[in-house]
């Protein structure tokens, strides 16, 4: 308890020298004081200063965490404790780091905000301060990565195959194939970050495109070994030949049409020469031998990654027979890492499937 008093008064020390620096690169700000208020006041920092001689104040409440969840909750309250100064003072919200949602959150309540970063956002009669930056800490960037693990990714495609359905956890750890643990921690994630909320009948998407969004802009491709190969077979027999593959009769699949040839048959936008899969070492050792293929240092014409962790299979889908591909919330994501090309089909397969009422 008191280690983490010290970690809170740490950071609204800090918080309060941000403030005052801000104010005094204001030039047409004269200021009075930037002080830590009591223990039990209704803010935890107040700064008192004149503009063009007249007296204003900035309220700030300082919390250490960002996530929008934690921001709205605390914005209603600081609203009404800036009403109760004389004259009511400028509310800021302050926060080691805040998203973009966060300051979205902010702006929408007309609450003023800073971080720690540099991320500021300060208006007040003839001022007007707003900085944006880049940089995220490293921890923000470490805990945003690991929602979009392998595990966890398994959590998120359950839920963006069904935005609207809600979830029990014991269903959804069922339906993803992880533990209890593992969906409650992703569930508190996604409540924290607003994309998802906890209704009666159980955890549901709220905001699945800011999800995909940050997926998106996260995203790193599945590990695993990529090869590239050469086949003579092309059009209608390369195709049946993989179909053949492809539709062995597993439960699970063991190879899947990745990338762009599953964008063909999820939502065409363009053919490319080159047929991309994931597979397993059993369905490697498949698509070796029937479709002949034959190793390629340079022109192949079939690229095929090696999982190193199966997961993303749970979640194929076959929109003809015989044809089993990435999701098209797996496909849209690995479009997206392919080039500028890729870009195009990923924002093409975007609007025709993954387009979810708002």
């Amino acid at each position: 308890m008191l280690k983490a008093r010290l970690e809170v008064n740490e950071l609204e020390t800090q918080a309060a020298e941000a403030v005052a620096a801000l104010l005094r690169s204001v030039p047409v700000i004269h200021m009075e004081k930037v002080e830590l208020t009591p223990p039990g006041s209704s803010v935890d920092i107040l700064a008192e200063f004149s503009l063009n001689g007249n007296r204003r104040f900035l309220a700030c409440e300082v919390k250490p965490f960002g996530q929008p969840r934690h921001v709205r909750a605390a914005l209603f309250q600081l609203r009404k404790a800036a009403e109760k100064f004389d004259p009511p003072a400028m509310p800021i919200f302050i926060a080691p780091y805040l998203s973009q949602e966060a300051q979205a959150l902010c702006r929408e309540f007309d609450v003023g905000y800073l971080d720690l970063v540099g991320n500021a956002r300060i208006t007040f009669d003839t001022v007007f301060i707003e900085r944006q930056v880049d940089t995220k800490p490293p921890a923000v960037q470490r805990n945003l990565k690991s929602i979009f693990k392998p595990k966890s990714a398994q959590i998120l495609r359950v839920l963006l195959r069904d935005p609207g359905r809600a979830w029990r956890v014991a269903d959804l750890a069922q339906a993803s194939n992880v533990s209890l643990g593992h969906v409650s921690n992703v569930r508190s994630e996604l409540v924290d970050r607003e994309w998802a909320e906890v209704t009666d009948d159980g955890l549901r998407l709220s905001r699945p495109d800011g999800l995909l969004d940050a997926w998106r802009d996260a995203y790193e491709p599945p590990a695993g070994e990529r090869m590239g190969f050469y086949t003579t077979l092309h059009g209608q027999s390369l195709e049946v030949s993989a179909r053949r593959v492809l539709s062995s009769g597993r439960d699970t699949p063991n190879a899947v049409f990745a990338s762009f040839s599953a964008a063909h048959w999820l939502a065409p936008y363009g053919r490319v020469s080159t047929q991309y899969f994931y597979a397993d070492s059993g369905g490697l050792v498949a698509l070796r031998d029937t479709l002949k293929l034959s190793p390629a240092t340079s022109g192949a014409n079939i690229v095929i990654t090696v999982l190193r962790d199966h997961g993303l299979f749970n979640d194929a889908t076959q929109p003809a027979p015989g044809v089993v591909c990435t999701s098209p919330v797996q496909t849209y994501l690995d479009l997206g890492v392919a080039g500028e090309r890729g870009a195009e089909a990923a924002e093409h397969l975007r609007q025709e499937l993954l387009s979810w009422r708002k």
